[in-house]
């Protein structure tokens, strides 16, 4: 509470700048004149089948939407927002409600929508010409449902700078991803392989939609990527040139305005880079927000690199003497060594933990072909295979995850993970059949044979306890914060549907602390002691109540 407080007094203050340097950004569009502005005609073959011209969206078997656009900035825009037109009402509902939770208040939310602007009075500035037109686009289909945040293209351009801003801001914990590529000897073939995680979570219902996007640029290579509707920009992707990128946050320093979204980065590293040198050349063109490690992986360079960026430095790490590369939330690099805060996240996040298990997985498995990247993304343990109980931060699989991805650029083969999570069907595709002139819109681009088959996982109690215990968590945590009473059966049953996880114990702790139960809280608090705790000052917090707990009962 404490936090937010602070937080919105941080609000408040910038607020009163905002009549400062924002009209321009308020007025400005993208020039337009080149291009063709008239809205397509979408067909509609069924609920799950839409075509406009050569452009089509598709939902398969598997839950995935299948995307294909071509043309010109502006037209691959129209031609996304017409075909994507309801998922993308649905999809900004889903995003602003959660803001709405997170922020109920109606005085506060109009700072926020004050800041934001103020916020991002440059951010059009940073944003290529081609991605603002593309941005624009895909606006004119946009719900008006939010024109109080701001007008159609203003807050579709606001909205591709979110998760830097979230990051930037506040640190949130929204994005904890674990990626990693092998090659050479430590391949199956030989081929570079890479595969990750993309653990952006905002909830369940944000990654329902989520889409295997395949553009087809007038200037550029075609490329596919995993996103969702109304985002242009690239979290996971891969082109006809097999390259591909994807990020991996870091910790950041609060810069006093919005600059390039590392998003629009990585989408015109995916669009514009042949090899390694290309996307090492786009990204020292860029001035980005927040700290971030791009992973790039070059077909043309059998290896990949991480581009690491943050906003006042850049670096580039490469391993010359391994076969093998991994990345999650912090950075590796010379640059970056006496960090502070990068020291920090490695001795206060779950990102060294998650490294060492990718090392620990990845020396078990000499040889790493689709199969078993896929099985190293889904899993659930911890170092030495210990249970850390399922939702824990320290697996690399931690329930949460918008989407796994799997690719083989030299055979530009990838696998995109099918609901829920990293859990579903990873479904294959190729790039030289979609960009080929064998495409059928009217049915799924898949290559059904290669397809990697859903994790046993789905179908285990354990699994069906975990999702009850997610509708349990969110109960105790408004029990605690209403100051209700509950029995001792549901408290009982909350913690048996997910016994290993430490957060069972102290939320149940902190609910008898509250009570004044102290030797009930006592004990609940060191068996939160006893499990593994994902982070360093969570372990710290538990351990203060104990203190104070300890004390009352002397």
């Amino acid at each position: 509470m404490k936090n937010r407080i602070l937080y919105i007094f941080f609000l408040g203050f910038f607020s009163l700048l905002t009549s400062c340097g924002t009209s321009k950004s308020k007025k400005h569009r993208p020039d337009l004149t080149a291009y063709n502005n008239t809205k397509p005609v979408v067909e509609k073959l069924s609920d799950s089948v839409f075509l406009s011209g050569k452009n089509s969206l598709l939902k398969n078997k598997q839950g995935l939407w299948e995307l294909y656009v071509e043309g010109d900035p502006l037209e691959i825009g129209l031609s996304t927002g017409a075909l994507t037109d309801s998922l993308l009402h649905k999809q900004q509902r889903i995003f602003f409600s959660k803001i709405t939770d997170f922020i109920p208040s109606k005085f506060q939310q109009k700072l926020l929508r004050q800041f934001l602007k103020w916020y991002n009075r440059k951010l059009y500035l940073n944003v290529p010409d081609e991605y603002q037109t593309e941005i624009y686009g895909v606006s004119q289909f946009s719900s008006n449902e939010f024109d109080n945040i701001a007008p159609q293209y203003q807050r579709n351009l606001y909205l591709h700078a979110a998760h830097d801003i979230g990051h930037a801001l506040q640190d949130l914990a929204l994005v904890g991803c674990s990626s990693f590529a092998a090659w050479n000897e430590k391949s199956e073939d030989g081929n570079l392989i890479l595969a990750r995680n993309f653990d952006f979570y905002v909830n369940d219902a944000f990654a329902e939609n989520k889409i295997a996007a395949f553009i087809k640029p007038k200037e550029g290579y075609p490329f596919m990527m995993v996103t969702w509707p109304g985002m242009i920009g690239a979290v996971s992707g891969m082109n006809y040139k097999g390259l591909t990128v994807t990020i991996n946050a870091s910790k950041s320093k609060i810069p006093l305005s919005a600059k390039t979204p590392i998003s629009i980065l990585t989408r015109e590293i995916l669009q514009h880079a042949k090899n390694l040198d290309d996307a090492i050349a786009i990204a020292k063109k860029r001035k980005v927000f927040v700290s971030e490690s791009i992973m790039v992986g070059s077909a043309n360079d059998n290896k990949a690199i991480l581009i690491e960026v943050s906003p006042n430095k850049m670096d580039v790490y490469d391993v010359p003497n391994s076969n093998q590369l991994i990345c999650s939330n912090h950075f590796q690099g010379e640059a970056f060594k006496e960090d502070k805060r990068n020291m920090e996240q490695i001795a206060n996040s779950h990102s060294e933990y998650r490294f060492e298990r990718m090392q620990e997985l990845l020396s078990e498995n000499p040889k790493v072909n689709p199969e078993i990247a896929s099985e190293i993304l889904r899993n659930k343990e911890g170092l030495k295979d210990i249970s850390l109980g399922y939702g824990n931060e320290k697996a690399l699989n931690q329930l949460l995850a918008h989407h796994g991805i799997i690719f083989k650029p030299k055979e530009k083969l990838v696998w995109v993970s099918a609901n829920p999570y990293q859990l579903g069907e990873f479904v294959c595709y190729d790039l030289n059949v979609i960009f080929g002139e064998n495409r059928n819109a009217a049915k799924s681009f898949q290559k059904e044979n290669l397809n990697i088959a859903k994790d046993p996982f789905l179908e285990t109690t354990a699994f069906q306890n975990f999702k009850k215990f997610k509708i349990e968590d969110h109960k105790i945590d408004s029990i605690i914060k209403k100051k209700e009473t509950v029995s001792t059966e549901f408290i009982e049953h909350y913690q048996a549907l997910n016994p290993d996880y430490w957060v069972v114990y102290y939320k149940t702790g902190l609910y008898f602390y509250q009570k004044k139960e102290f030797l009930q809280a006592k004990l609940n608090f060191e068996k939160a002691l006893s499990h593994e705790i994902t982070t360093v000052p969570q372990k710290e917090e538990i351990e203060k109540y104990l203190k104070k707990v300890k004390r009352k009962l002397q």
